[in-house]
């Protein structure tokens, strides 16, 4: 961090504690985003985006307050210290506020790849224009490629409390993206690929060109199928998609205002032996991944459900304090502008020993689910969803023509307890994670 906003936070602390019976935390972000998008092998937009700035959470007779600011001039530190103080006296008492102590307990991590940004601007064009390429190269098929962009951030937090607790850190991450159009008989379909790692050295432009491309092409032709009951094979990328429903039933503060289908269940059978599903701030080289949360709280491996059983929730200090446990470092912040909520790190669900090809081949009729529409439609309270989707047939074991026009309906509770098969196969979308999936039976209506 910068020595002069080391400095002002120093001092909006200090200006903070100065007042008596305040317990006081500053947080600090300085963060850049940089958006490259190639079409027609030119650049068609370029986008650099910059976040700097404070905010300060006091804690005044169990009140709460927060506010924050861009300014680092003098003035202005002190002025935000006092609405602070000022918005603690609009709120309630409330007995579980409290900020974490000191600890020791921080893991070193290697978020930060200083090689990213030694590369020139020019060479990320061209991973672009290669990504571009080959797309359009992979099937004659493909039209056009609608878009394809490089994408790369860094970004330093720093925080630390009345309580003398004290924490810094930076990371970056880049990545790539794609999405190709496919084209045959009047018929149109597109294919979207991605990549996101810590290291631009790790960033596989071609063979994300032709993912996308094979993507979109695998799709031409294809129809709707009669309404069944099946077995229903899920891509990664669908169940991480299902995955992002189910990361609010899993929150502390959702369990705490009787909205999430896990209360009162700890311990108890939630889903199929075969269903672990973990949440990890302290993975290796993982987007999600940092030495402490939004408090300053350690991060940590949470298991939520293990071989089927619910054995975890996930908490930031305030919803731990007022469910009587401890946090498990999953205080978030989507910017120094907001307080911290409850969150997910690196939420995955882990992989199992079957490769997908036998997921499939054990079949003798089913269908693989590679696209959803609507995902945000689907009930996080209930866990019940209709969904429209897209895909593959399975037949005799193996994929066969393409299908869309169909929709998947259920209950994500009951989705859980049918799950037969895991893949070994997990791969992550940026923060979350999945192997391929199979569920016994779903409803698909044609």
């Amino acid at each position: 961090m910068a020595d002069e906003l080391r400095q002002s936070a120093e001092k909006v602390l200090q200006l903070a504690c100065d007042k008596n019976g305040v317990q006081a935390e500053v947080y600090l972000l300085d963060a850049e985003d940089k958006r490259i998008e190639v079409s027609g092998l030119s650049v068609e937009n370029m986008k650099i985006a910059q976040e700097r700035g404070l905010g300060l959470r006091i804690i005044k007779d169990g009140c709460l307050g927060y506010a924050y600011t861009s300014d680092w001039g003098e003035p202005a530190l002190k002025l935000v210290v006092e609405q602070a103080l000022h918005n603690a006296q609009q709120t309630q008492p409330d007995e579980y506020w409290e900020l974490p102590e000191q600890t020791n307990a921080y893991q070193p991590m290697a978020l930060f790849d200083e090689a990213t940004f030694a590369v020139p601007i020019e060479d990320k064009i061209k991973l672009a224009q290669e990504m571009e390429e080959a797309a359009k190269s992979a099937d004659k098929r493909i039209r056009l490629v609608e878009k394809a962009v490089y994408q790369e951030a860094f970004y330093r937090t720093f925080i630390m409390n009345s309580k003398g607790l004290s924490g810094e850190y930076r990371g970056s991450y880049c990545g790539i993206y794609t999405v190709a159009l496919g084209s045959e008989n009047q018929d149109n379909q597109t294919g979207m690929a991605m990549q996101f790692a810590r290291k631009y050295s790790e960033l596989e432009a071609p063979r994300i060109g032709r993912e996308a491309a094979a993507k979109a092409v695998r799709m031409l032709g294809a129809q709707s199928i009669a309404s069944a009951v099946l077995p229903v094979v899920l891509d990664p990328y669908i169940g991480t998609n299902f995955l992002g429903v189910l990361q609010t039933p899993f929150s502390g503060e959702a369990v705490l205002k009787g909205k999430s289908f896990y209360r009162g269940k700890g311990g108890k059978s939630v889903a199929g032996p075969l269903v672990t599903i973990i949440d990890d701030g302290s993975m290796p080289k993982r987007l999600g991944s940092a030495p402490f949360d939004g408090e300053g709280v350690p991060s940590q491996e949470t298991v939520l459900i293990e071989q089927g059983r619910l054995t975890g929730l996930l908490h930031n200090l305030y919803t731990a304090q007022k469910s009587g446990v401890s946090s498990t470092g999953n205080s978030v912040r989507g910017s120094y502008k907001s307080t911290p909520e409850v969150g997910i790190t690196n939420f995955y669900m882990a992989p199992g020993e079957k490769s997908p090809q036998e997921i499939i081949g054990e079949l003798p009729k089913g269908l693989y689910v590679t696209d959803v529409m609507g995902m945000h439609t689907a009930n996080p309270v209930s866990g019940d969803f209709s969904l429209g989707a897209a895909g593959l047939l399975i037949e005799n074991g193996e994929l066969t023509r393409p299908v869309k026009g169909v929709a998947i309906a259920g209950n994500l509770q009951e989705i859980l307890m049918d799950v037969d098969a895991v893949g070994n196969d997990l791969t992550f979308f940026v923060t979350k994670g999945a192997p391929t999936l199979r569920i016994k039976a779903m409803s698909v209506s044609g």
